[in-house]
């Protein structure tokens, strides 16, 4: 019974990435549609409309709202509001430290962190925050039965193998970009491949809004 609730867990917590992900893609395609009048991918993997700091930072809502049991909104606004952030700037350090790009940068704002993150996306995360509790968390906790049925759990493991394989290409298509850069050539077939066929006009057009980093 332990085994189970423990699969049950790790299934719910793959999900609640999943929707972060998308429900992240679709709001920074909304944001870029406002701000320029027209759609633009945001996406942040090679395959599907995934946008991983979204993703991520639903994770840590999710973990860290069932550890600590807060329904107060004010709380919860604060709590999330720094919890964002740390995602936000480490999310952005990560990216650029292994692949020599950044996909946002907010110098121009004041109460900036290294352009990492802001005083004013810190407040959104906050704002999030508390969607999270109000409406995403009753949802988690309703359809947690629905983690111990066979099917499933025959469709999250699909689920989870693709994004597995999703998150592993992504990744390594972009350090195969990082050394093209650096005019570091294939050492081996498979880099032949990702090099043929993630190339970087092909790159370069899933990543809209990524910036090398000199």
């Amino acid at each position: 019974m332990k085994d189970k609730k423990i699969i049950s867990e790790i299934m719910k917590i793959f999900w609640v990435f999943v929707i972060g992900c998308v429900i992240g893609y679709i709001t920074e395609m909304i944001v870029v549609f406002v701000q320029k009048g027209f759609f633009e991918s945001r996406q942040g993997l090679i395959y599907g409309p995934f946008t991983p700091v979204y993703g991520i930072g639903a994770v840590i809502y999710y973990l860290f709202f069932n550890k600590v049991k807060c329904k107060n909104k004010i709380y919860a606004f604060f709590y999330t509001m720094i919890l964002g952030g740390v995602v936000e700037f480490l999310c952005s350090y990560m990216q650029e430290k292994l692949f020599g790009t950044i996909s946002w940068n907010y110098s121009n704002l004041p109460f900036n962190i290294d352009g990492r993150t802001s005083l004013l996306h810190c407040i959104y995360w906050g704002l999030a925050g508390v969607l999270y509790i109000t409406y995403i968390s009753p949802l988690i906790e309703k359809i947690d039965k629905l983690m111990y049925e066979r099917k499933i759990k025959i469709f999250t493991s699909f689920a989870m193998l693709f994004m597995i394989f999703n998150i592993s290409i992504s990744f390594i298509a972009g350090i195969r970009q990082k050394e093209r850069m650096n005019n570091i050539p294939p050492s081996n077939e498979f880099e032949k491949f990702i090099d043929t066929q993630y190339n970087d006009n092909y790159m370069n057009r899933i990543y809209t809004n990524k910036i090398d980093v000199k």
